[in-house]
């Protein structure tokens, strides 16, 4: 578990470029402007799949799972997958944005109570040696 925590900060460092990114790129008038007008749309959901990649990660990490190259391949597949299935949706005049938002909202959250009891254990663990 050691030798990967130094790792994690790849994760952060991603999430950091893609946010900065994020609020960079639509500012750029090289995107024609039916895209740029759409861009957020798509930016939401990919944040939404690197938030679950990276609590993932972080998760993993705490359970001494963690694995870089599983952690950016869903990481950037995740993310393209998901605004990718927002543009065909939008082609085809259908929300397929909402499947991904509910897929990585369940994704999040599930990860995020596992953490919570991780986090609780531990903080169990330590009160129980004090104490």
């Amino acid at each position: 578990m050691k030798g990967s925590e130094g790792k994690m900060w790849l994760g952060f460092l991603a999430l950091l470029i893609g946010l900065l990114l994020g609020l960079w790129l639509p500012g750029l008038a090289i995107l024609p402007a039916n895209l740029q007008q759409q861009l957020p749309n798509y930016l939401g959901l990919a944040l939404l799949a690197a938030i679950d990649a990276t609590l993932g990660a972080w998760r993993a990490n705490m359970e001494g799972t963690y694995d870089t190259g599983v952690f950016l391949s869903g990481f950037f597949v995740n993310m393209i997958a998901a605004a990718s299935l927002a543009y065909i949706g939008d082609l085809l005049g259908v929300n397929l944005a909402l499947a991904a938002v509910v897929a990585f909202g369940t994704r999040i959250f599930n990860n995020l109570a596992v953490i919570r009891r991780i986090l609780l254990q531990q903080w169990r663990q330590r009160m129980s040696r004090v104490g």
